[in-house]
């Protein structure tokens, strides 16, 4: 992987007005909004129901940067980039490499911004290891997510990018436990749950504050890597299907 094209890709990122308002602001005002709408500081839960709003607005200011990162791809696709790797140094697999690294790095910032307004503004407060737990769960968890974002990017336009983005980020939250509480899904909406990725990036942190609707580490590791085989080998055979076209 091209370290100058991953700093690159991260600038260009960064830049970008609309990647500032979706990825960044929009999760931290969702986690006040939430935080201040579904629970009072007089509430003896109060905290732990804080605590789960967050890790649900980190996850999701991760799966939005992740889908960032497909748009990008749909942009340089429909500009001719691909055959333009074949005239430089930078590989295939370097290409996909630094999109998909990129879209964790850009997820940072709502991983950081959330829980810092959590501890300082709602009381939240957990040990070390809880902290890591859900940090690494979700910026991990988010893995498959990123391969998402790359694989509707390698069948997208930029026209259809961000309709597509929009539709799969919060229909996939709202199915996946990200705006609704997973303790007051009725059954047949958990059931659907958990068909979504998003679900078990959730439960990889959840048991740091809760024990509702929690399910073992291992089972939820499992399931994400059988996402991430899949869609990582999906985004492998339709970029090789593309380039081979030009």
């Amino acid at each position: 992987m091209n370290a100058t094209y991953l700093l690159t890709e991260i600038r260009r990122n960064f830049r970008a007005p609309r990647f500032l308002i979706f990825v960044v602001a929009f999760p931290v005002l969702m986690f006040l909004l939430q935080a201040n709408v579904f629970t009072k500081s007089s509430d003896p839960e109060h905290a732990q129901i804080v605590a789960v709003i967050m890790i649900n607005m980190m996850t999701f200011g991760a799966f939005a940067a992740a889908t960032n990162s497909g748009a990008r791809l749909a942009l340089e696709r429909a500009a001719g980039w691909q055959r333009q790797l074949r005239l430089t140094p930078l590989t295939g697999s370097g290409y996909l490499a630094g999109k998909g690294v990129s879209g964790l790095l850009v997820g940072l910032p709502a991983l950081i911004l959330v829980p810092a307004l959590a501890v300082v503004g709602e009381g939240v407060h957990l040990d070390a290891a809880g902290w890591v737990r859900i940090f690494a769960g979700v910026w991990l968890g988010t893995i498959p997510l990123v391969l998402l974002g790359l694989l509707l990017g390698q069948f997208g336009t930029p026209e259809s990018m961000q309709p597509i983005n929009m539709l799969v980020t919060l229909g996939m939250g709202f199915l996946g436990g990200l705006w609704i509480p997973i303790e007051t899904m009725p059954g047949w909406m958990h059931d659907v749950a958990q068909l979504m990725p998003t679900y078990w990036v959730l439960q990889l942190a959840r048991p740091a504050v809760t024990t509702d609707m929690v399910v073992s580490l291992p089972t939820a590791v499992g399931v994400l890597a059988a996402w991430t085989v899949v869609l990582g080998a999906l985004v492998i055979r339709r970029y090789r299907k593309d380039s081979a076209r030009v």
